[in-house]
Order: structure tokens, then C-alpha cells, then sequence
């Protein structure tokens, strides 16, 4: 067990907390509540810094509720948005709530006294009155204060629609709620969810006259400047179909030097000697990336699974690694391998031309290809070809069915027999 606020402050994931939060939390057990937009079927890496959060919250003693929106998603949250969000259907706000339901289930513990819970606000938003709704809710907010709220203010001058506006009140409901049916008193969210916490902290405080608290993370941004879990193909996803394991791991192992100690400590859940340590081997041998293989392995871990991790650091290990002997490779480093990099597949051909070969695999003409050979650029399965190699040798085969083929440094194909 740990103290919550103190574990987030060390791991840079603490930014605003209610006054009195922190003897609240040590008081005794804390259930607290972290809510999820089903915007689509899948999280992203983005979402994983208010999933630590609960993670945390549950390392420390506390229980946790992931709350999904299937009833505040068909509203839409106007935080952090610079225009008005397209509206879902019921059909598929219930199909990306299901989609976020199975991805949060990896995180948390679900048994013994701090165990999680998973709510659907769906529950009770969807069959709510509007006018029972806007007298018992609505009275205990004026104008004056909902404009004030960030998330409000700067869309006054674009236009913001009634919809969107009654978001704040919907989200403060959902913590009466959750109060009310899980002794809730404790929300965490993004740092642009400050206003809605803090109505839903007041809303509590007017209608049931008890005491609760918000704890926000941050926004995470790189080094750089860029947008935290964007890359030039889109977002990451936790979705394995959406981003491969081998890409996600990709995505972690490429981080910045300027980054990675940083998100040791928001997104894994190692201590702070491994964690100086890395710092340490990072500082002094940047080259080596041993902490950024780290993190990939952990975080890739968290998400995915043990078994995906170590496969995606095998392929990782492969493709970069030019001594890698293909012959001791696993069946299913091959299948991964053919999912992510070029793949030439000959059926019935055998031997395979060299010639042929690079042209399938890399789309070089047959003048290209005999440039490189000559110029000792070409390697299959490790070992450097010979200029005047007419054909590879199918005994060669690692598993009887597989070449790894090499151009230059850092381009690698894979050549697929096919019965």
C-alpha cells in the first residue's frame, strides 16, 4: 500500500486536488471514480495516464469504479474540443461501450475488499425526466457559474450548443449517483475535467450534504511540443487490431530520450530504484535505448499481456538486429514478422531466385538488384550473400518454409515458401 497523492506526485501524474483531498484520502479506504468516453470502440495511449490512476488509487487501498459513458456519450463532452462533436447513434455508443468494458478489465484487480467495479452510466441517465431532471438538478447551478468553467468559456465565441452546455450538469450527476448507489466521494480526471469535477464535488455537497473530492492528471505532451500518442499513422490504440503489439511496442521503444524517464514513471508500475537506474544507464549510454526497451516491455506488457510482449520485443529484436540467426526463430515470430514487414511468398518455386526475390520483396528492377549484390548489400538469413548467388537454397529454410532477406542496414523482408 502507498499514499495515493504522494505516489502521483513522484510518478509526475499529480496536477490539481481538491482542498482537504489529502486527508480524505488518508482517512481510511476511498472508493473513487474515473470516467471514459465511448467516442470509439477502442482506448488510446492517451487514456492510459487516468488508467493509472485508478491503478494507483487501488494500489493504495482505495477501490476503484471505471464508469463508462454509455449515457453521457450521447451528449458528448465539450472539453478540450474546439467545436461541436458529431452526435452517435445508441447502437454504436453501446458498441464502443463494450469495446472500453473488456480493454479497462485488464487493469484492475476485480476481487477481495478494494475490488473494482465497472459502471455504465447508461443505468440511470437514459431513463431520466427532463423536467424532474432540470428542477432537482438544474437548481443548484446558475449561469453565470457554468460559463465561468473552462470547458465552457472557450467555446463562447465559436458557439456552443444547449446539448453540449448541459454536459457539466449530466457528468456532476453521475458522482450523486455513483455517491449514492457505491459511497463514491472521490473523482480523478484529465486536467481539463476540473470544472466538471468540481460541479459534481458542490452538486454533491447541495443535494446530499456530504463531503468529496477531485483529484486531476495531467495532459501529457512531449518533449517536443507534439501530442502525447499521436503518430504519423493516427493514434495508438489498445486495441490489438487497431495497433499491432509489435507497433505499440514500437511506439514506446521510440520515445524520446528527453521523454522516456518521464513515462517510467507515469505509465509503468516499477519502483524508483529500477526506474534512477535506467536513468542512470540512459544518461550514460543513450545509444544502448535499454530504458526505452524497458518501458516498451512493460508498458506493452500492461496492455497486451506478458506473452505478447516478449513476442513483440522478439520481432522488435529481429528486424533491427542483423546477426539474429532466422533458423532459431519461432513459428509465431514469422506470422507476426509477415503482418508487419514486406513478404515475398513463392509457391511451388524452388530454389528461389535471388533476383526474383528482391524484386517481390522490395520492388527493385533486375539492374538494381544485381548493384546490390555485387556490392555485398544483400543477406538471407544472416549470412551475406556472394555476387554471383543465382539462387537461395531451400535447405536453408528456417522451418522448412521461411528466409529472412536483408537489404543494406535496415531493410528486411521475409520470403514465404508456399507448398
Amino acid at each position: 500500500m502507498t499514499d495515493f497523492l504522494s505516489e502521483l506526485a513522484w510518478r509526475e501524474l499529480l496536477y490539481q486536488q481538491t482542498e482537504g483531498a489529502a486527508a480524505h484520502f488518508a482517512a481510511g479506504p476511498v472508493t473513487g471514480y474515473c470516467g471514459f468516453d465511448p467516442t470509439a470502440a477502442s482506448l488510446h495511449v492517451g487514456n492510459l495516464v487516468p488508467i493509472m490512476g485508478l491503478v494507483h488509487l487501488q494500489r493504495a487501498g482505495h477501490r476503484p469504479i471505471a464508469l463508462v459513458g454509455g449515457g453521457t456519450g450521447m451528449i458528448g463532452d465539450p472539453s478540450g474540443k474546439a467545436t461541436e462533436r458529431q452526435l452517435l447513434g445508441v447502437e454504436e455508443i453501446d458498441r464502443n461501450v463494450a469495446g472500453l468494458r473488456e480493454q479497462l478489465g485488464r487493469f484492475l484487480d476485480f476481487t477481495g475488499a478494494t475490488g473494482a467495479r465497472l459502471v455504465d452510466n447508461a443505468e440511470w441517465l437514459r431513463t431520466l425526466h427532463a423536467v424532474e431532471f432540470m428542477r432537482d438538478v438544474g437548481k443548484h447551478f446558475t449561469i453565470n457559474l457554468m460559463m465561468q468553467k473552462d470547458s465552457v468559456k472557450s467555446r463562447l465565441e465559436g458557439g456552443i450548443s444547449y446539448t453540449e452546455f448541459s454536459y457539466m450538469l449530466l457528468q456532476a450527476y453521475d458522482f450523486v449517483e455513483l455517491h449514492r448507489r457505491y459511497g463514491v466521494t472521490a473523482q480523478i480526471g484529465g486536467s481539463d475535467q476540473w470544472g466538471n469535477i468540481t460541479a459534481g464535488t458542490e452538486l454533491i455537497r447541495r443535494m446530499v450534504q456530504q463531503e468529496a473530492h477531485g483529484v486531476t492528471l495531467p495532459l501529457i505532451t512531449t518533449a517536443s511540443g507534439t501530442k502525447f500518442g499521436k503518430t504519423e499513422a493516427g493514434s495508438v490504440w489498445l486495441d490489438a487490431a487497431r495497433t499491432s503489439p509489435y507497433k505499440f511496442y514500437q511506439f514506446w521503444v521510440n520515445a524520446d530520450d528527453a521523454d522516456t524517464v518521464r513515462f517510467l514513471r507515469m505509465f509503468t508500475l516499477l519502483g524508483r530504484e529500477e526506474i534512477d537506474s535506467l536513468a542512470a544507464a540512459l544518461a550514460a549510454a543513450p545509444h544502448e535505448r535499454a530504458a526505452q526497451r524497458r518501458l516498451a516491455t512493460a508498458v506493452t506488457t500492461l496492455v497486451h499481456g506478458r506473452d505478447a510482449a516478449l513476442l513483440a520485443e522478439r520481432v522488435s529484436q529481429v528486424i533491427f538486429d542483423r546477426r539474429v540467426d532466422a533458423r532459431e526463430l519461432h513459428v509465431d515470430v514469422f506470422e507476426t514478422l509477415m503482418a508487419e514487414i514486406p513478404c515475398a511468398r513463392f509457391a511451388g518455386e524452388r530454389p528461389i531466385p535471388v533476383l526474383d526475390a528482391l524484386e517481390r520483396a522490395f520492388g527493385l528492377s533486375r539492374t538494381a538488384a544485381r548493384k546490390l549484390l555485387h556490392q555485398g548489400a544483400v543477406s538471407v538469413n544472416g549470412e551475406k550473400l556472394p555476387a554471383a548467388i543465382v539462387e537461395i537454397d531451400p535447405a536453408g529454410a528456417a522451418h522448412n518454409r521461411w528466409f529472412l532477406l536483408r537489404k543494406g542496414a535496415r531493410e528486411i523482408a521475409v520470403l514465404e515458401m508456399a507448398p
